[in-house]
């Protein structure tokens, strides 16, 4: 890591703001002055930036706009976001897509959700952009297929969603993409990416999993004990009485409630999205493949084979994914940027989608104009 940095102190008023550079030994990750001040950290590695929700407009920073008044920046156009199925692989998947120019974005969602949970960003990114967001075989309002009846041992790993992600890039969008990525859905990108690179332009992982219930993360002694837990939630009635007691309006509120730091964000709309599409046929039995799931890659296994540019962004009041531990991340040379996005939760493209659209735009101008230019030199 450096010894030295750059800090750029943005002291906003009302119209403007002004640029103080000055150069000092390495300081604290997120060090910040007052309450109307954004800091930021460039190393040699990766710029750590964190953003308040304060007012204001950066020149030649990741984000790029954000209004005086701090509501979101708002499109003068308005785009209608269209529903479509795709067949894969015999299965009928989702998806919904708005744009029709641009850079191509793939919006993936994460575990228990599907592409409704990102209804505050498509349209908004479709100025500008080709943008798509699909429901992971499993989830939302594609197929469920029950692995075990088609006798196999598992169908909802990473493996598999990385390779209809992949397919879904070469097949509908038909175009390379970037991959915007919450939750699990961050190793779905990852994974995607690692088996097949010429594809994804770049990644923009929010909140990743740390997949902390991984075996690998467990200490010896307890593996056997959690090997036969899930065992139990698979084969026994007791997993579907599981799955009932959380399938329910009361137990969905009270989850996100958990995730989400602004809980005045978890609205009747978003309990019935995440909800509804979880009472299909089928569900309870993705639900229970995925939550004994414990094997697979890591987020620090597959980031140093990820080729393409990786921004990591943090809600810094997750209480599932610990912006201590994330902040390892930052370190991997795929990694160009680390974002902590304060008092936001698990799920800041739904809870803070003012801070998370400006901040994709920005990332995706940036290397699209990058690989554009390298596409050029190459032929």
């Amino acid at each position: 890591m450096a010894t030295s940095s750059t800090i750029c102190t943005y002291k906003l008023d009302s119209w403007s703001h002004k640029i103080i550079n000055r150069t000092s030994s390495l300081i604290p990750f997120n060090n910040k002055t007052h309450h109307f001040s954004l800091q930021f950290l460039i190393s040699n590695r990766a710029s750590r930036i964190s953003l308040s929700n304060s007012n204001f407009s950066i020149s030649n920073s990741l984000v790029d706009h954000f209004s005086v008044d701090g509501e979101a920046h708002k499109s003068s156009f308005q785009f209608e976001v269209k529903t479509s199925i795709w067949n894969w692989r015999g299965y009928s998947i989702r998806y919904q897509y708005c744009g029709s120019s641009g850079p191509a974005l793939v919006l993936v969602h994460g575990f228990g959700a599907n592409s409704d949970h990102w209804r505050k960003n498509i349209a908004v990114l479709a100025e500008g952009h080709r943008v798509y967001s699909i429901d992971l075989i499993g989830y939302g309002y594609s197929d469920k297929p029950n692995p075990h009846k088609l006798g196999l041992n598992s169908l909802y790993t990473f493996e598999t969603w990385a390779s209809q992600l992949n397919d879904f890039s070469t097949d509908v969008v038909k175009d390379q993409a970037f991959f915007i990525c919450n939750s699990i859905g961050g190793l779905v990108g990852l994974q995607a990416a690692v088996m097949k690179p010429e594809i994804c332009r770049g990644i923009i992982l929010l909140n990743i999993s740390l997949r902390m219930l991984h075996i690998k993360k467990q200490p010896w002694y307890g593996r056997p004990l959690i090997k036969s837990f899930q065992s139990l939630l698979r084969n026994t009635a007791l997993g579907k009485f599981f799955f009932r007691a959380v399938a329910t309006p009361e137990s969905v509120r009270n989850i996100l409630c958990q995730c989400y730091y602004d809980t005045s964000q978890v609205t009747d709309e978003l309990v019935d999205t995440i909800l509804q599409p979880g009472l299909e046929p089928g569900a309870a039995d993705v639900f229970l493949e995925f939550i004994c799931y414990s094997g697979g890659p890591l987020p620090e296994e597959l980031l140093p084979q990820v080729k393409c540019p990786v921004l990591v962004a943090w809600g810094d009041k997750d209480p599932w994914e610990p912006l201590e531990l994330g902040r390892a991340y930052a370190e991997f040379d795929s990694v160009r940027d680390f974002i902590v996005l304060p008092n936001v939760g698990h799920c800041p493209q739904d809870e803070a989608p003012h801070l998370v659209n400006p901040l994709v735009m920005s990332f995706v101008a940036r290397h699209a104009t990058r690989s554009d230019s390298l596409s050029s030199a190459a032929s």
